[in-house]
């Protein structure tokens, strides 16, 4: 609800942020569609939320992961209704929020721009599938070891396809972030500056 009022909010303050906020979520929709299959009925791939954490906040990442990941469960199948929540929550809140407060604690200490936004958008994907791997450990806990063992394992076999992707997701956003500021005129409209959550 919150990311829903921000984003009427930052619309009708600044309209001419609607083509972006667009482009945030048809990014987000086309990396998140490119699965790499990774642990048995699971799959590895992309998030994009992070480059529009950074642009609009974390909590504008909420309804658009949530619409992205609607749209994909039943325009593709991939993902699921009956795993929506658990979707949205590891990759349309916690990637979003780890991507924003990375940033801008990067920023407050003076660490270069260019790093901070590849770091950033790195951990997003990655912190997406460490919350994966303790779902799917909740739900598929080991018979001896218990969650944990079941999370080690989960994590492991994500690490070998979701540590290049996100080293990938994290070179992709940092070009497309430098290319959309490239071609604005106005330089207010990108600033990367601080952004309310």
């Amino acid at each position: 609800v919150y990311g829903t009022m921000k984003i009427k909010k930052t619309m009708n303050e600044k309209s001419d942020y609607k083509l972006l906020l667009g482009f945030v979520a048809a990014f987000c929709f086309v990396l998140s569609s490119l699965k790499i299959p990774s642990v048995t009925g699971s799959c590895s791939h992309p998030t994009g939320v992070g480059l529009g954490a950074i642009l609009f906040g974390a909590s504008v990442m909420v309804p658009i992961g949530f619409i992205v990941l609607l749209f994909q469960a039943i325009l593709i199948a991939h993902g699921g209704i009956t795993t929506l929540g658990a979707n949205l929550f590891s990759m349309g809140i916690v990637g979003p929020f780890v991507a924003y407060f990375i940033y801008h604690t990067f920023n407050r200490l003076n660490v270069n721009k260019s790093f901070s936004i590849f770091f950033a958008i790195f951990l997003s994907d990655l912190f997406t599938y460490i919350v994966t791997s303790f779902q799917l450990a909740l739900a598929f806990p080991d018979q001896v070891g218990g969650v944990m063992s079941s999370f080690l394992k989960f994590a492991s076999i994500f690490a070998i396809t979701q540590v290049p992707i996100a080293i990938i997701e994290g070179i992709v956003g940092l070009i497309t972030l430098s290319y959309i500021s490239s071609l604005v005129q106005d330089d207010k409209l990108i600033t990367f500056k601080k952004q309310e959550v």
